[in-house]
């Protein structure tokens, strides 16, 4: 405990966003292959990456960003058969999940946020009172690729500053309302079957930009986006990516989807966040 304090209290003196941004532009540097090889290879070793299933270009990776966004071979994620189940959006480890109360409220690790903390519109934050949330957690070794839980139209994203917190168990002790302060990109997928759905992509420290689908920027500018004409999409198409990792949250309006069945622990894009009777 003494550590993790200590730990925290470094971080919120350290120059955050210099640092991010400074090792987002070390990893979009194109680099000579034999050493762009080398970083790849000390890393996937490092945090055990399954290079197996990555789609590896003709010549290599051009850059570092360019192997952490890796697309995946065709089939390496198939998607839950059960047509009406909603699936995990990315690669990870579900942190947290349950029911939104009343005002939008929902707890994470005994922490209280709402709604409206991470979605960013009390409209939006209303309709999904009573509903259903889940966080997945994206380590370094995981695919950091984000994709629609469900089919429908993405006509609205919203874009928002904040801080470069560390996503992780020290963040999550020591930062009050860690995802809420922390730099997000709230996605709005209206479907036919299960209302809105909303993934939230919630930046960290070493993340240093957000690309979203439909929206022609490095980094999603800060603001309200309206799409118009809506993108659509369907249940598994890609609608964003990390460039460095962090945490992606869903959220359910009442009554528009089967209860989760899921467990904390590892899930893959596409297994269903239902359970495994419908995997």
């Amino acid at each position: 405990m003494i550590a993790t304090y200590a730990a925290a209290q470094i971080l919120r003196v350290l120059p955050r966003e210099r640092i991010t941004k400074a090792v987002g532009r070390l990893c979009d540097l194109p680099m000579p292959q034999a050493v762009t090889s080398a970083v790849v290879g000390i890393y996937a070793r490092a945090y055990r990456v399954d290079m197996a299933e990555a789609v590896t270009p003709d010549g290599g990776f051009s850059s570092f960003d360019a192997f952490f966004t890796r697309p995946l071979r065709d089939g390496a994620r198939p998607l839950c058969p059960d047509e009406g189940a909603l699936v995990s959006p990315a690669d990870g480890r579900i942190d947290s999940f349950g029911i939104i109360e009343r005002d939008g409220v929902f707890r994470v690790k005994g922490k209280d946020y709402t709604a409206l903390d991470l979605v960013g519109d009390a409209d939006d934050a209303r309709r999904y009172e009573g509903g259903q949330f889940a966080i997945v957690y994206l380590s370094p070794r995981d695919y950091h690729r984000v994709h629609a839980p469900a089919g429908g139209t993405i006509s609205l994203v919203r874009s928002f500053p904040g801080e470069y917190f560390p996503v992780n168990s020290v963040g999550e002790m020591h930062v009050p309302k860690l995802f809420s302060v922390n730099r997000r990109v709230s996605i709005c997928i209206d479907t036919e079957a299960h209302g809105r759905v909303t993934v939230v992509m919630v930046a960290a420290m070493i993340v240093g930009r957000i690309t979203v689908s439909g929206i022609d920027a490095r980094d999603v500018p800060f603001g309200e986006h309206r799409l118009e004409p809506g993108y659509a999409v369907k249940r598994g198409d890609e609608i964003g990516m990390f460039h460095l990792g962090s945490t992606a949250v869903i959220f359910v309006e009442p009554g528009k989807a089967r209860p989760w069945g899921i467990q904390g622990g590892p899930i893959r894009m596409g297994e269903s966040l239902h359970g495994a009777d419908s995997r």
